[in-house]
């Protein structure tokens, strides 16, 4: 296949709407089920993109959870404790702990539920039929990855009354060296970002403090390979191998900083006993239970517990986890490790990842407020590293 035809572009009125290859090869990639889209697409070239670089990194099956050209997490294929299993609901899956690649995704997934719902899905390894099972009840829009065992392809096709969309990638397709890329008519020429991230970019360290694990340098590298293919400007959280915040696409990076450590204490939180034991209705589905818990965590917990409200979800009214009882419970959180794609500019961002249990940085440098960066870094024992290397995505 050399073209495909797509029904429109970003938007309905964007017609008429195509892929081809520039140097007329044919297309890397086979479509197995469905009919991708647009936008599809770029989640699905861009997720690869990722999952395949992250298993280069750091020699482990990896997965994404891709939503509007940006990732909602990226993660290895790490065992999840009971804790982690209950609060990404996967805690039923049979067959979990034997399949790399479904752990994989079952954190990618579960790591920021509300942005992942409807997400595009990449695979470094061929999708199996437990990695099937968890996809096949989750609202998504497709997956990528390099095969399907017959039994998963069964599963994915009963999704969306047989119109799931399934792309089988081809592993060995090179792109040219040189992108191009039309806006407003005019095109621009770029060669592509083929720089390998590894970890002889951490070697660069600045702190005082110079302890950098083998866990901390994988999560750093998931956390810079995340934020090569998310839209900038971007930080990103990560623990265990997972990215369990990205903040995408802020025009400053303290906000970035902000958005990201907002959703990786979610996510630490949803781990906790308070979480975990609310008294959900049996007759409330998944994603109910996301933005429910989501609310619970939030500014408004009010807006489901008051009475007349808290009936709607719950077998019984359960108690607000008060703003000073998360903070305590954030407080016991270290090991995180943060990435971003351009320098901080300023020790604010430090601060604000602190407070998320970061304790390893990894960052381009070369801000002329880098002192005070570091400064801030060595008042909280924290680890940096300065890549050199920024990784901005537009």
């Amino acid at each position: 296949m050399t073209e495909f035809e797509l029904k429109y572009g970003c938007n309905p009125n964007q017609k008429p709407a195509k892929l081809t290859m520039s140097d007329g090869r044919a297309l890397p990639f086979e479509i197995l089920s469905g009919r991708p889209g647009y936008i599809n697409f770029l989640d699905a070239l861009n997720s690869w993109q990722l999952v395949k670089e992250l298993k280069a990194a750091v020699n482990a099956p990896a997965a994404a959870s891709f939503k509007h050209v940006s990732p909602t997490s990226a993660s290895t294929g790490t065992l999840l404790s009971e804790e982690l299993k209950k609060a990404c609901f996967v805690d039923d899956i049979e067959g979990l702990d034997d399949s790399a690649i479904a752990c994989a995704y079952a954190r990618a997934r579960g790591a920021d539920r509300m942005s992942s719902f409807g997400d595009w899905i990449a695979l470094s390894e061929p999708c199996d039929a437990v990695t099937a099972s968890i996809i096949k009840r989750e609202v998504s829009d497709g997956i990528i990855a390099p095969g399907f065992s017959e039994e998963a392809l069964e599963i994915l096709r009963t999704k969306k009354k047989g119109n799931y969309n399934i792309i089988k990638i081809d592993t060995d397709y090179i792109p040219q060296e040189e992108e191009t890329k039309q806006v407003f008519g005019i095109t621009f020429h770029q060669g592509r970002n083929n720089f390998a991230i590894n970890r002889e970019l951490l070697s660069n360290v600045v702190t005082a403090n110079k302890n950098l694990p083998e866990t901390a340098i994988r999560d750093l590298l998931i956390s810079l390979v995340t934020l090569k293919y998310t839209q900038s400007n971007s930080v990103c959280f990560c623990y265990d191998g997972q990215a369990i915040g990205v903040g995408a696409g802020q025009q400053s990076r303290i906000h970035c900083t902000r958005l990201a450590g907002s959703k990786a204490d979610n996510w630490f939180l949803r781990q906790s006993a308070r979480v975990l034991e609310l008294p959900f209705k049996d007759s409330i589905g998944r994603a109910e239970r996301d933005n429910a818990v989501d609310i619970y965590l939030g500014e408004d917990p009010e807006d489901i517990l008051a009475d007349g409200k808290w009936q709607a979800l719950f077998t019984e009214q359960p108690k607000p986890f008060t703003r000073e009882e998360k903070k305590a419970y954030l407080a016991t959180i270290s090991g995180a490790a943060l990435g971003s794609d351009a320098f901080f500019p300023f020790g604010d961002n430090i601060e604000r990842a602190h407070r998320s249990g970061v304790s390893y940085v990894a960052q381009p440098g070369g801000s002329v407020r880098d002192a005070q960066v570091i400064e801030t870094c060595d008042r909280f024992g924290m680890t940096m590293a300065f890549t050199g290397m920024r990784l901005f995505h537009h």
